[in-house]
């Protein structure tokens, strides 16, 4: 399982941790920025860069990381084929990968320590897609629209 990792200057510190907890679980992962603490930097450039690489590299998933979370789900969802899941708390990551099939989950730096995102992240990677047929269709008319990139 391979991660794509991004996030703004207020989630730079919980990708940091983020990256050393998939490395004591055995993932592989890119950084996609922020490389470095810029305070104000912006969330769009790491949540595009991420959303990119999942959807080129299929079967990889993405963590996106900034002050409430929102941002960066919006920003990634603009992207055809992106699935990307707010999720605060175990269950509600559980329900995103087995009812959605999300490829990207999305953490809040402000309202999260470390013990909640690693129990997230470990809902995420252990729950598998429920492929039932209303399930699999739903997903496939999220990218129906016209004005994707």
């Amino acid at each position: 399982m391979k991660f794509y990792l991004g996030a703004d200057y207020r989630g730079f510190e919980k990708k940091e941790f983020i990256k050393g907890f998939l490395i004591e679980k055995g993932f592989t992962f890119e950084d996609m920025g922020a490389f470095e603490y810029v305070e104000g930097d912006d969330f769009n450039d790491p949540a595009v860069a991420v959303a990119k690489a999942v959807r080129e590299d299929l079967g990889s998933y993405g963590i996106l990381i900034c002050d409430s979370a929102h941002g960066v789900t919006i920003q990634a969802n603009r992207f055809k084929g992106i699935r990307a899941a707010h999720c605060d708390n175990a269950e509600s990551a559980k329900l995103a990968r087995e009812h959605d099939d999300a490829n990207v989950l999305c953490l809040s730096a402000h309202f999260m320590d470390d013990e909640k995102i690693r129990e997230i992240i470990n809902a995420f990677i252990e729950t598998n897609f429920d492929s039932l047929e209303r399930r699999v269709r739903r997903i496939n008319r999220l990218d129906e629209r016209e004005d994707y990139d």
